[in-house]
């Protein structure tokens, strides 16, 4: 703007008084501009578990790598894609969104279940960060976990709305007040982390459903929309499926989207018990 402003002015027939005016605007548009400062260094260790599938008789091993906290993003994920694309690109890790809505980058940091691209670096350089895959999990490589059985089970409730009178003409209509009671319960993408928080899920996991499949669950139990919410129901009547929930809230705690999963569970067993 400055600029086209002072080419405009020397285009015009040039005085001594004029040149003299185009100088000053000149300099004093340049001695105003901001000085950029560079950052001070801030170097912070992470430890981060490394498994390779293809050196099995390699232990598990959390390596080291310190990274410049200025010279990143200010989530997890920053740092991890500096560390894999400028220091190791060995590093395996899942990420996809990094806006939280995909639970790809789910794993454990500092001892906590959470996203990757929701959790903010630690800017005390005098701890270091651990870096570890969801617990309790077979592991595919470094902190990729495999998820095979927490789809199967996620599959096994039938997610998706049954109904045996579907409506003539139009869609499904449904009232404020059922469609409120689906709030805190849609809203989950699946990332495991409260599943594999839950001790019961870590003892238990081929039979028990853990408590995110659970709420998918009770998600569908509860919208007014869906007609086979006895069958659904009648599925969790067992010992196992559901009944291994002690209620220690680890699930609701560690959820990345501040859901309740054990609330839910809780909503089933008084279902259940209404029957």
């Amino acid at each position: 703007m400055q600029g086209n402003l002072v080419k405009s002015i020397l285009s015009l027939p040039r005085t001594s008084a004029l040149r003299s005016t185009v100088r000053t605007f000149a300099s004093s548009a340049t001695r105003w501009q901001a000085v950029p400062t560079e950052k001070p260094v801030l170097m912070k260790e992470f430890k981060i578990y490394r498994w390779n599938p293809d050196e099995p008789e390699k232990k598990p091993t959390l390596q080291k790598y310190t990274i410049d906290l200025n010279q990143t993003g200010p989530m997890i994920l920053d740092a991890l894609i500096k560390i894999k694309n400028e220091m190791d690109p060995t590093l395996t890790f899942r990420r996809s969104c990094r806006e939280g809505i995909c639970g790809s980058c789910a794993m454990n940091i500092d001892g906590q279940n959470t996203l990757a691209c929701l959790c903010r670096i630690d800017r005390n350089t005098g701890k270091d960060s651990k870096i570890y895959p969801l617990p309790h999990m077979y592991i595919v490589k470094d902190l990729v976990p495999d998820l095979t059985l927490f789809y199967k089970q996620y599959k096994s409730i039938k997610p998706y709305l049954q109904s045996d009178n579907p409506p003539e003409k139009g869609e499904f209509l449904q009232s404020p007040e059922d469609r409120k009671k689906l709030d805190g319960l849609y809203e989950c993408i699946l990332c495991a982390c409260c599943s594999t928080s839950c001790p019961s899920y870590w003892w238990n996991q081929d039979e028990y459903l853990g408590p995110a499949t659970l709420m998918q669950a009770y998600r569908w139990i509860a919208d007014s929309r869906d007609g086979y919410g006895a069958q659904r129901k009648e599925q969790l009547q067992n010992e196992m499926s559901m009944y291994r929930c002690h209620t220690i809230f680890n699930c609701s705690r560690t959820c990345p989207k501040g859901l309740n999963p054990a609330a839910a569970i809780a909503k089933i067993k008084l279902e259940l018990a209404a029957d």
